[in-house]
């Protein structure tokens, strides 16, 4: 057995899953690989799954900055808890901002008929 395999099998199953599928939906997004919108979905569900208990920190944060689609589905997840923590503040900033002028416009619109 080569220091490779070694180390991997030292790997938790679950963080091996989520590293996985984090590759999987990064190699998707970056090369717009042909995929359906169900197939994509299910893809983003299992990874949601896989994501959603607790796992190491150290290296959930790693696999989350090399793979930003990962990283924003994790970020969603946790929204409630922390907002848009793992976004640079300029962005997040931004995109509250823009959520807010979205609301408050449907809320002109409707109250306009």
């Amino acid at each position: 057995m080569n220091a490779t395999s070694s180390n991997v099998n030292t790997i938790p199953e679950r963080l091996r899953v989520v590293l996985t599928l984090a590759h999987v939906l990064e190699r998707l997004d970056r090369t717009g690989g042909v995929v359906g919108a169900d197939q994509y979905r299910a893809l983003v569900r299992q990874l949601e799954a896989a994501l959603a208990g607790p796992l190491p920190a150290a290296p959930l944060q790693a696999i989350l900055s090399a793979h930003p689609a990962t990283g924003e589905i994790y970020e969603n997840m946790n929204y409630e808890m922390s907002g848009l923590s793992r976004s640079p503040l300029e962005r997040s900033v931004a995109t509250e901002m823009l959520a807010a002028q979205l609301l408050h416009k449907i809320a002109r619109a409707a109250s306009r008929g």
